[in-house]
């Protein structure tokens, strides 16, 4: 308890006020710390503790999406879920369950190395004093986090298991009859045992070691494939489709991004797509949430189909999900860049070939390549857009329609892209807008193969009718007159049975492009023999570290420009890169791996490395993992019970993360088949800015209103709202909010802002509420003037006693429901009444000070202390009410006659309905001069109307 008190004058002050919440609150930091008040016991190993009071209790894992450390460091947005998640963890706690709650950083990634491209200054001494600089300040918020858990994903001992779970991926397949990953050997034993055949059929003895290792390769969970990635000049890497904007930028930087044919890491999620589809039901997870996963996954049912090309050995063959409307198929499109394009091209235009399907050129070859130079200049997004103009050139080939045998020239354009679907189109401009306006364009063929609705007089028809035009008598098909479900499933029996294609689901989802050409990564545990194919090190290597490098820059680019190369900063460590390794079959030459991963790869696990962040032999022990995230019934998937973060991760980091624990959960390593079995997305919290004439950002704190006007220096300046950031001068940090109002009012103002998944307005002038109440809460125990405690050991009075309990059961019920600002305005009701009373009694002031806890946990431990009780309140019970004092004494009911009301009464609770009714008669008696109403209808607990 402190003695530090300070004075008005030369009369000692006992008041709450930020100077003493600041010494409450350091004090109270130091002595967590120092005695592990946080610290959650683990079930086994050396983070176990049997005497802890939460050892065996119900457990409660609750996680923080957690932070890059910018050197920027926090401002008064991030911590609003970080709080959240404290205030509910720590109810948890003396609710009596055993809370796991911590908080690491994700610390590789691009800012750090551009920093290092800068300055010169090596990315780990930028990311380590971000990293102190962060945990200063969550420290100072008081987060009751456990630290012995904190990682770090660029902490060697972390991205080791990262490079290890690599290998886990690397050396798996997805056995598509089973629909699980299983081991690489055991795809080499049925190949070896001629129980898989080989796809061309020869027998696995036949083929010599680099072709059994290409095959296995192909089948690998993380492979090597050279196909269209997003590259990206400006910041010398390629990109995932996630990280690029809709207008084909970068999401970090707003570099320009082209398409280019590199040699990548993948990974292949797309063989979890129905899994990370149909496992989205078992998650109690926002609903929006949901939908923007199932919409990236993008599940599309309907049919392959093969056109034949005169003269190729290989057909096109397209997926549509209406494979009814076939036989409208006037013409085909190919992406630019598809493989068939240079296959299929003649030397000549055929005779007959239409101006306008030249593009002005006097052969295919020339119309093709300058076609595909027009179409590498712009973005996927650009190519899609439904509002520009058509392009596209023929290639001088034509296909055949295997419907009815019709030519069917074939095009290539923009907007079809080789990394969708099978980058080829069958265009039926009858039922799509976008084939009828290239029909337009080029002067194609239109032909209806559904019959439009009465009175449709537009261009393509898109809803549902029969089928018309859609016969083959000489083929045995006739789809006329069949509605579309139906005439579905006859055309894909009918491809089927003659051979030219058959039913398929596909997905927008696309394999995980997983290489980045940067430095500050995690190295790939690869190196590549004189094959030139991907060698797994063995786990007794890692783990692998980067190595020391003077230069961290990328190959020289124009960021602008499409044609340039990278050239990872790894490539240029050459005592690094070559090296001699004994892989087993003696010392030999290999070349390592120069890209490093996606700083997606640690955020994809570091769950359950908080699980158990000291095993040095296992990603997390077995009995710790399955305590901690396990599933608790046989229907349940397992995982985090409250996973806290921002709505934008709900594609990329949480499919990414779903994908990779699917993999580990079908090879046996952790026995949830989900992450996070609960997901809330807090909002934000805004700001305005202000803008001069010029259109430059002002320093918020210095601007003035004026009668509804806002001036910065006496001039008249714009205000705008949106997003809190150091480039729009509006920045407000946690230091400078702590160190005027004390930690405890930051955290109680930024819970009773609004309810915590919704946005609000940052209004640094509407703090002082939030710190005024505190004052009211420390007036109720400590008198301002003696420093004496105002606690007496009589009973309350029975009102006072009844409203504390009906506080206690609401605040109960909103922390459990994540409802904290409601919470806090009961707690502030209670408050207003206390403090009317010449002294607080003991019996209402401790349950009061346990149940601000939570939100202002360090004057709450300050108080507790002086009122008498030794240690800390972490985990003493919270209040709970008592049922009977939660029934009202008396029931209000308001009287109508004649429908308007004409008085009250007040009768006890469980007065009968001849009581409620002789009691509303009398009090209306003179409304009713004398007379019997014709009814009397009580609504028990609510109302009487009396019907005169």
């Amino acid at each position: 308890m402190s003695d530090v008190v300070e004075t008005v004058g030369d009369i000692p002050s006992f008041r709450y006020t930020a100077a003493l919440a600041n010494e409450i609150e350091a004090r109270w930091q130091d002595r967590w710390e120092e005695r592990g008040t946080f610290h959650a016991p683990n079930p086994v190993g050396p983070l176990a503790d049997p005497d802890h009071p939460r050892a065996g209790a119900d457990k409660m894992y609750i996680l923080d999406m957690f932070p890059y450390p910018s050197g920027a460091g926090l401002h008064v947005g991030h911590p609003l879920g970080f709080i959240g998640t404290d205030c509910y963890g720590r109810f948890q706690r003396m609710a009596g369950r055993n809370v796991l709650h911590t908080m690491g950083f994700d610390s590789f990634g691009l800012p750090a190395e551009q920093y290092a491209v800068q300055t010169g200054q090596h990315p780990r001494k930028t990311t380590d004093e971000n990293i102190a600089r962060y945990r200063a300040q969550l420290r100072m918020l008081g987060l009751a986090h456990d630290e012995r858990r904190s990682v770090a994903t660029t902490d060697v001992g972390f991205y080791r298991w990262t490079q290890w779970i690599f290998l886990q991926v690397f050396n798996s397949w997805y056995d598509t009859e089973l629909r699980r990953a299983r081991p690489i050997d055991e795809l080499v034993a049925e190949f070896a045992a001629g129980t898989r055949p080989t796809e061309d059929g020869r027998p696995w003895a036949d083929l010599d070691s680099v072709e059994r290792r290409r095959i296995v390769d192909d089948h690998r969970l993380a492979y090597v494939s050279e196909s269209p990635v997003n590259w990206c000049p400006g910041l010398g890497t390629v990109l995932a489709n996630e990280e690029v904007t809709a207008d084909g930028r970068s999401e970090r930087g707003n570099f320009p991004v082209f398409k280019r044919n590199l040699k990548q890491w993948m990974m292949r999620i797309t063989a979890y797509g129905d899994r990370l589809l149909a496992d989205l039901d078992t998650l109690d997870w926002p609903e929006p949430i949901k939908l923007m996963q199932r919409n990236w996954i993008g599940r599309s049912t309907g049919a392959h189909i093969d056109f034949p090309v005169p003269g190729s050995a290989e057909p096109i063959r397209v997926f549509t999900t209406r494979p009814d409307t076939v036989f409208g198929a006037t013409y085909m499109v190919l992406a630019p860049e598809h493989e068939l394009v240079d296959r299929i091209v003649p030397a000549a235009w055929p005779a007959g070939t239409r101006d306008a399907w030249t593009g002005g050129h006097a052969d295919p070859r020339a119309a093709v390549a300058a076609y595909r130079e027009f179409a590498a200049g712009r973005s996927d997004v650009e190519r899609q857009a439904d509002a520009k103009e058509k392009t596209g050139v023929f290639t001088g080939a034509y296909a055949t329609n295997p419907v009815n045998g019709a030519p069917v020239p074939v095009f290539i354009a923009d907007y079809v892209l080789a990394g969708y679907g099978t980058g080829a189109i069958m265009a039926v401009p009858g039922q799509d807008e976008r084939d009828w306006a290239f029909a337009e364009v080029f002067d194609l063929p239109i032909i209806r193969t559904v019959r439009p609705s009465d009175g449709f007089d537009g261009k393509a028809y898109t809803g549902d009718g029969p089928a018309i035009n859609s016969a083959a008598p000489d083929r045995g098909l006739d789809l006329d007159g069949l509605g579309v479900t139906d005439a579905k499933a006859r055309i894909i029996e009918w491809l089927e049975a003659n051979g030219h294609g058959q039913g398929a689901t596909t997905y927008r989802l696309r394999d995980w492009l997983f290489s980045r050409q940067r430095y500050w990564g995690e190295p790939f545990p690869i190196v590549y023999d004189e094959t030139g194919l991907p060698v797994a090190l063995p786990e007794s290597m890692l783990p692998l570290e980067l190595p020391e490098i003077d230069d961290f820059s990328p190959k020289t680019f124009d960021p602008d420009a499409a044609d340039t190369s990278p050239e990872t900063p790894l490539s240029r460590a050459r005592d690094w890169v070559e090296v001699e390794l004994d892989l087993g079959d003696g010392p030999k030459r290999y070349v390592r791996e120069t890209n490093t991963m996606p700083q997606w790869a640690g955020s994809c696990w570091y769950e359950m490395r908080y699980l158990d962040p000291t095993n040095a032999d296992r990603f997390v022990d077995p009995g710790n993992e399955t305590y901690w995230m396990g599933p608790r019934a046989t229907d349940d998937c397992g995982g985090v019970d409250l996973y806290v973060g921002g709505v934008e991760h709900a594609v990329l980091h949480l499919l990414y993360a779903r994908f990779w624990h699917k993999v580990l959960f079908d090879l046996g390593h952790v026995t949830s088949f989900e992450p996070f079995r609960r997901l809330f997305n807090q909002g934000y919290i805004q700001a305005y800015a202000y803008t001069d004439a010029r259109g430059a950002y002002v320093n918020a704190a210095e601007v003035e209103e004026r009668d509804g006007r806002w001036f910065h220096g006496g001039v008249e300046v714009n205000r705008e709202y949106g997003k809190m950031g150091k480039s729009l001068r509006n920045v407000v940090t946690p230091d400078e909010m702590v160190e005027a109002y004390g930690a405890d009012t930051f955290r109680v103002y930024e819970m009773s802002m609004g309810p915590l998944e919704v946005s609000r307005p940052w209004e640094t002038r509407a703090v002082v509420g939030a710190y005024r109440f505190l004052q009211r809460v420390w007036r109720t125990v400590v008198d301002e003037e003696t420093g004496a405690l105002r606690v007496v050991d009589e009973p309350a009075d029975d009102a006072t006693r009844r409203l504390l309990h009906r506080i206690v059961d609401g605040v109960r019920a909103d922390l459990t429901g994540i409802r904290l600002n409601t919470a806090i305005a009961k707690l502030i009701e209670l408050t207003n009444a206390v403090t009317r009373l010449p002294a607080t009694p003991r019996e209402i002031a401790e349950p009061l000070v346990l149940m601000l806890a939570p939100f202002a946990p360090h004057i709450a431990e300050e108080l507790w202390e002086r009122m008498g009780h030794p240690g800390s309140l972490t985990y003493v019970d919270f209040p709970t009410a008592d049922p009977a004092l939660l029934v009202a004494e008396s029931v209000t009911y308001p009287v109508q006659v004649g429908g308007k009301v004409r008085g009250r009464i007040e009768v006890p609770a469980d007065a009968d309905e001849p009581t409620v009714r002789a009691a509303a008669l009398a009090a209306v008696a003179e409304q009713l001069g004398g007379k019997e109403p014709r009814k009397v209808i009580v609504v028990k607990g609510r109302m009487v109307s009396i019907v005169p």
